[in-house]
């Protein structure tokens, strides 16, 4: 399998042009009030290099739209034109893939639970949470969902049984991890990935949202099962005595860690948070 190349942070170059992301809804807001400025990120990354457009859905849920005080009608064409957005996006550049963005119970939350797994609902509460978008998702033409920033195993079984429900749609599953081995609730990733070994309806199981320097543990404790998906955050750290930020910043450094990660396994990669269109080139470039 070839090595495909995705996007990088949605948000992150949406505040570099000028948007204002200070909102619980985080980029899903731009679908209501700009989003022509969603379509124009699409359409740099894809200019980047990137194979794969994942939509701007992670924080856009039925419940935290009407939160807002739209109604569910208003709240499903938000979703729905998530993927359009994107759809148009590959469409203009000529070729590419549309992964649907299923973000985690944590993102509604807008408490930083996507970085713990510390939830309010069990197993049964989630699949519930997550089916009515999870439906709207799979009928609006995507080329598969993107579950992302998965941080518990609860809501890993959860999607995997939606995905049952479901089998004509394709997925990747990708966790958050605070660790090289184990998501954020503490489930050893080897265990959660185990969910969807053997499920044909997954195209990749992996990581994002995650510090660069865990992903070669990760990879390795990934390896010999589906192909790994990687698109790490850049793992920046402010250094205050030296007052510049550590990590993955400069998108060269970035590209070649992306090189390893290929040769240690990974057959999708891309960018999370604060990676640019830049890191995207750099991606694509070393792995060429």
């Amino acid at each position: 399998m070839s090595t495909l190349v995705l996007d990088g942070g949605l948000a992150t170059h949406l505040e570099a042009l000028g948007a204002d992301l200070s909102d619980e809804l985080w980029s899903a807001r731009l679908l209501l009030e700009d989003p022509d400025l969603i379509r124009r990120v699409h359409a740099d990354y894809f200019a980047a290099g990137a194979q794969v457009a994942t939509t701007a859905g992670y924080q856009a849920s039925i419940p935290g739209f009407v939160r807002r005080g739209l109604d569910v009608a208003q709240a499903e064409r938000l979703i729905r034109r998530s993927v359009e957005l994107a759809a148009q996006a590959r469409d203009e550049a000529g070729g590419g893939l549309v992964a649907a963005s299923v973000g985690p119970y944590g993102a509604y939350l807008a408490n930083g639970a996507e970085y713990t797994g510390d939830y309010d609902l069990d197993e049964e509460g989630l699949l519930a949470w997550h089916r009515p978008r999870w439906e709207i998702l799979a009928s609006s033409g995507p080329d598969l969902l993107a579950c992302e920033t998965i941080p518990s195993y609860p809501e890993a079984r959860a999607l995997a049984r939606l995905l049952r429900e479901t089998p004509s749609v394709k997925a990747w599953v990708s966790f958050s991890c605070r660790d090289g081995e184990h998501l954020n609730d503490g489930t050893p990733i080897r265990e959660a990935a185990a969910l969807f070994a053997s499920d044909a309806q997954v195209v990749a199981v992996g990581v994002n949202c995650t510090a660069p320097r865990h992903i070669p543990s990760l990879l390795a404790a990934l390896s010999g099962g589906l192909p790994i998906v990687v698109y790490p955050n850049s793992g920046e750290i402010w250094d205050a005595e030296r007052r510049r930020w550590l990590g993955l910043a400069d998108p060269a450094e970035y590209g070649q860690a992306a090189k390893e990660w290929e040769r240690a396994g990974a057959s999708l990669i891309g960018g999370c948070c604060r990676t640019t269109p830049e890191h995207i080139k750099q991606i694509r470039a070393h792995l060429a």
